[in-house]
């Protein structure tokens, strides 16, 4: 989705009662902020305008009701807790926007109010780990997958919980406008630029010292994407065989260590064409994917739009 700047984007999170504070307080930090004024309005809306108690023991204030719903572009649902199944008024509300052409995002347990509302029926969705059973349970009609950061449906997403909605909502704006905007913002939060969806999820990591190797190669590798990298020179990098390498970083990220860079290539050369007016057959080279027509190869697969399409719609200055 990329979102013409005519007017900001209206992004709307419904705080459920027991909202997950760190959900709301990201999307905030995120659409919120004042660096995103020219892209993104953000509001907070509850059942109704007025206090919404937290898991964590304090209240928000929400400046809107579920009135707020109606005029949505994107409507983000935080995790909330307990998981209750919300009442008639909040399903249609959801259903309604959904209906009108509103994207549904929700973050961890966020997702237990779109499934209720029967808009996950037989898709492919996330939930924080730790539900995922009892989400088994309640909606045996949703494709549940436990074990990735988020799954990206198109105008229908859903995220895994607490630090992983950051990815997510970071996937979001890069989905809106594109790689150096989501950059930015990621700069200024002090994170990982990207991680993508399908990287694990799951906590229970082992105690190997091998991380910081694989960290560093990585950063590494990403400064030498001009190059013909191969899985014998990152390996190498990180003092490790091949094998082993390939092993633990599939562990770490539920990826292929090639795959991984060639979706780093690719958002390298979303970002020259962002931000520069350098020849295709240039931004090919500097990216490592070799020629002008293998970079429009790998954007149509990858992102159903070829590179003059993609310059022509989210073109604009280096900051």
């Amino acid at each position: 989705m990329t979102w013409p700047l005519q007017r900001p984007h209206a992004v709307v999170a419904l705080a459920l009662p027991g909202v997950v504070a760190f959900d709301l307080a990201i999307a905030a930090q995120i659409f919120g902020f004042r660096d995103e004024a020219e892209r993104y309005s953000f509001t907070v809306c509850g059942l109704r305008p007025g206090q919404v108690s937290t898991s964590t023991g304090f209240a928000i204030d929400a400046a809107a009701g579920l009135a707020a719903l109606a005029t949505a572009d994107t409507v983000v649902v935080p995790g909330y807790y307990p998981t209750d199944e919300p009442g008639t008024d909040v399903r249609d509300a959801l259903r309604a926007a959904h209906e009108r052409g509103a994207r549904l995002a929700s973050v961890c347990l966020g997702s237990f109010a779109l499934a209720a509302a029967g808009l996950l029926d037989g898709r492919r969705a996330t939930t924080h780990w730790r539900e995922a059973d009892e989400f088994r349970r309640r909606y045996p009609s949703v494709w549940l997958d436990s074990d990735v950061l988020f799954v990206d449906g198109g105008r229908i997403l859903t995220g895994a919980g607490q630090s992983a909605s950051i990815d997510f909502y970071l996937h979001l704006v890069r989905s809106d406008f594109g790689a150096g905007v989501a950059d930015a913002v990621a700069r200024r939060m002090v994170v990982a630029t990207h991680r993508p969806g399908d990287h694990a999820q799951d906590p229970r990591r082992d105690a190997r010292d091998d991380a910081d190797d694989l960290a560093r190669t990585l950063e590494w590798a990403i400064g030498q994407l001009h190059r013909p990298l191969s899985l014998p020179h990152l390996a190498r990098h990180a003092g490790m065989s091949t094998r082993t390498f390939s092993r633990r970083f599939r562990e770490r990220t539920r990826m292929t260590p090639m795959r991984w860079l060639s979706s780093q290539r690719l958002l390298e050369a979303q970002r020259l064409l962002e931000t520069t007016d350098l020849p295709m057959d240039h931004i090919a080279e500097r990216c490592g994917l070799g020629t002008a027509g293998n970079l429009r190869l790998h954007m149509l697969r990858a992102l159903g739009t070829t590179p003059t399409d993609y310059r022509r719609t989210h073109r604009r200055m280096p900051a």
